[in-house]
């Protein structure tokens, strides 16, 4: 039995919608079981309990907005497209003896010579995306489930039904450091209700109160660990300056050509402004010098330019 490749991409689609709405439920459980379930009444309560409230509230909400705000901008942000009629800018010299793989440069309209060939120096040969009928710039992807390609494209989200690529990856890395945050967090203030379960100490409050309470320490603990786990990956990809998909590609290729040093790598996700780096927006400045950002062309490592050139 074969699979029918555009079903499963269009059941990708519409399971991305309903992870939004998953995302939405969870985020309004736990925004019930530690607020209005139980540190919002021990605020008004008063005594020892509004003290530890206060702070905890504050921190809630606080990280509570910046994981929404970073999760709004990965859903909404373009990941970032191929320009219209986009010719990269070639140095014949450079790419003299790079192999020419037919299925990857050949399409209709399109003249097969040197002057129009998309080289890229990482994995050194012609690309071209036959589906989309256009050179692909380098490290850029085509994604089945969108039916594009992709600048820079890392993986295909189906938690913000769009894929995760040049123009919004810091996005889903800050949507990522926020979620474990606020996870941790939630996870910590209920600690002591989770307990409460295995204990002899009276539980206040109503069953409904109490179930969601439970439920909340369940799901956040779970969110937590993954996240944790998943953060990790990738804040190793940024400091090697590369994506999950270009992760499997390194094993056939020698030297990385893009890897500029752990501080250069990070500045190719996050920018320069310090001011920035923690906030789903880059400065003016950093958009209008750092090409990188913009997903088309990416600073290499010169020393292995030139060694590629002998």
């Amino acid at each position: 039995m074969s699979w029918n490749a555009f079903k499963l991409c269009t059941a990708l689609r519409a399971l991305g919608y309903i992870m939004v709405v998953v995302v939405v439920g969870i985020v309004g459980l736990t925004y019930y079981a530690v607020v209005l379930a139980n540190y919002l009444p021990a605020l008004l309560g008063g005594g020892i309990d509004a003290l530890i409230a206060l702070p905890l509230l504050i921190l809630f909400h606080f990280l509570l907005v910046m994981l929404l705000w970073s999760y709004f901008y990965v859903l909404v942000t373009d990941p970032g497209g191929v320009p219209l009629n986009w010719r990269p800018e070639i140095d014949e010299e450079a790419v003299q003896g790079a192999p020419l793989v037919e299925s990857e440069y050949s399409g209709a309209g399109l003249v097969s010579n040197q002057s129009v060939m998309a080289f890229d120096p990482a994995n050194q040969k012609v690309r071209f995306c036959r589906k989309c009928n256009h050179f692909k710039p380098p490290r850029c992807h085509h994604c089945s489930v969108c039916g594009r390609c992709i600048l820079k494209m890392d993986h295909h989200c189906v938690w913000v039904v769009n894929c995760v690529g040049a123009l919004n990856y810091k996005y889903f890395l800050l949507f990522l450091f926020y979620t474990f945050l606020e996870t941790t967090l939630v996870t910590l203030s209920l600690l002591r209700y989770f307990m409460a379960f295995f204990t002899d100490q009276e539980i206040s409050g109503t069953l409904g109160t109490v179930a969601a309470s439970f439920i909340t320490f369940v799901l956040n603990l779970a969110f937590s660990l993954s996240v944790l786990g998943f953060m990790i990956m990738h804040l190793s990809l940024v400091a090697a300056n590369t994506t999950t998909i270009e992760a499997y590609e390194k094993k056939s290729i020698p030297k990385w050509h893009y890897d500029l040093g752990r501080k250069q790598n990070f500045e190719q996700v996050f920018g320069t402004n310090k001011w920035y780096w923690f906030i789903p927006a880059y400065s003016e400045e950093d958009l209008r010098r750092m090409p990188a950002l913009q997903g088309v062309d990416y600073p290499t490592r010169p020393e292995l330019h030139a060694l590629q050139q002998l």
